[in-house]
């Protein structure tokens, strides 16, 4: 076993990452050490990054033990980038861990800084004065290749910037030249967050912690008036927002609604939040109160005033889709499902549920000539009834079938209607011949024979597939 990671004192005294525990021991009898566990540190780290949001939303994972966060145009709203590096420094340091940061033009630069060298701010287009001194290990490249740099004399990333690209590509290669010029600040690589930048997004810090529900919630009503204006002037509706409360402990908690349309009304919204917040299984805690709540909306669509027509449908129409978002709020979004027609002549896949919230316009429904009967049921069996029947031929329509222990007598019957398996699915099942019927006493019912006569049955199956209202 080997220690994996030391803290500042068991380095002042000589252990470093490596060390056999055997040999750090024999130094230090009682030096405390504990298991190393991969698997905590990147849940640490991830509960670290989202506590980093409340600086940024540029924020990305720098492994195994180190975030990135672009600042760009979000210094002045902490005092200047000094204040900003300070305030992560100790904001790390009150959840008694060490940090060191550094800010530079690109990730590559600060990185290298950071790790290799010591904690600074590099002035705009000084990174390559401000890298010079470090070791070719801040280029962080395989260790045979830096190794070959160290007996060629090239110790220092100063020594390779003196010297000619193309001498050094033929020699490490292509991917040296990269990471010198990204180190440098020659090429900048932007980092990829961890979570996208929203469409829209509003936030209030507290100078002192806020934790009362009634607080916190004309908080969140102020936030989403701001939102809605923001949408208005750009002839948007938000889709899903999301409400994330920062806590002082450096727990952050996120909360999203979703719109089944495009929606900025304030008072909808906020009824969202309200319906979410009552179904939650685990409570709003505040702990020892938030100190940011922020509101974001990361989708969002074109959204025209609403223009009611003369009869009045569209305000029922937008009063149907309020309700809609309440149960989803509730109840979740896979528990409010709607009917969208699907683009195949197969019965059983002709309508599918999709949940309510997802967008895109649906398939046109059949629509059925004036007078006439509907072609087939609303409602189907599944699996369809097997039923008895007795036909004239075998390949025409019954004369009576029995279903549930119940004789009918047919009394009209239409069809068939043939409906084969879709060629690109496999083993689908036979070709069915569908028939309309009504018996005797006015009842209606939809039958089919599973499988031709003689060439895909020898005895074909009766089945009833669905009723007629």
């Amino acid at each position: 076993m080997r220690l994996a990671y030391v803290s500042r004192e068991a380095l002042a005294l000589g252990l470093t990452p490596g060390l056999t525990l055997a040999d750090a021991h024999a130094r230090i009898p009682d030096l405390q050490v504990a298991e190393s566990d991969r698997r905590a540190d990147e849940a640490l780290l991830g509960l670290i990054l989202a506590d980093a949001e409340r600086w940024t939303p540029f924020v990305a994972a720098d492994p195994p033990n180190g975030l990135i966060l672009d600042i760009t145009g979000c210094a002045h709203l902490f005092g200047g980038e000094k204040a900003l590096r300070q305030s992560v420094v100790d904001r790390l340091g009150r959840r008694r861990l060490s940090a060191q940061a550094a800010i530079a033009g690109t990730p590559q630069a600060a990185r290298a800084l950071v790790r290799f060298g010591k904690e600074a701010i590099v002035p705009p287009g000084g990174e390559a004065e401000a890298v010079r001194p470090l070791p070719v290990s801040a280029l962080e490249m395989p260790p045979e290749t830096e190794t070959a740099l160290k007996r060629a004399g090239l110790a220092r990333i100063g020594d390779l910037a003196d010297r000619p690209s193309r001498p050094l590509a033929a020699r490490f290669g292509e991917e040296l030249i990269a990471r010198l010029r990204a180190v440098l600040g020659h090429e900048d690589r932007r980092i990829t967050p961890v979570r996208p930048l929203p469409a829209c997004l509003v936030e209030q810090p507290f100078a002192e912690p806020i934790g009362r529900v009634d607080d916190v919630e004309r908080v969140l009503q102020r936030l989403i008036a701001r939102a809605a204006g923001v949408l208005e002037q750009r002839g948007e509706g938000g889709r899903r927002f999301e409400a994330s409360f920062f806590r002082t402990d450096g727990t952050v908690r996120r909360i999203s609604a979703r719109t089944g349309r495009p929606s900025r009304d304030p008072q909808a919204i906020l009824r969202l939040f309200r319906e979410r917040l009552d179904a939650l299984d685990d409570p709003l805690d505040p702990g020892f109160g938030f100190d940011l709540i922020r509101l974001s909306v990361p989708v969002t669509e074109p959204l025209a005033g609403l223009q009611p027509n003369l009869d009045g449908h569209a305000l029922e129409e937008d009063e149907l889709a309020d309700l809609v978002d309440r149960l989803i709020a509730r109840f979740g979004p896979a528990r409010v499902l709607r009917f969208v027609a699907a683009d195949t002549h197969d019965p059983v896949r002709a309508a599918q549920l999709l949940p309510a919230t997802v967008g895109g316009e649906a398939g046109p429904w059949p629509i059925r000539e004036p007078g006439e009967p509907p072609l087939r049921p609303l409602r189907l069996f599944d699996p369809p009834q097997p039923i008895e029947t007795l036909a004239e031929v075998p390949d025409g329509p019954p004369v009576r079938f029995r279903w549930r222990r119940v004789l009918h007598e047919v009394a009209r019957a239409e069809g068939p209607e043939r409906i084969a398996a879709e060629w690109w699915r496999d083993h689908d099942g036979p070709t069915r011949d569908y028939y309309r019927v009504e018996d005797a006493a006015g009842r209606r019912f939809w039958l089919f024979r599973e499988g031709l006569f003689t060439r895909e049955a020898c005895v074909p199956r009766w089945y009833l597939h669905g009723l007629f209202a």
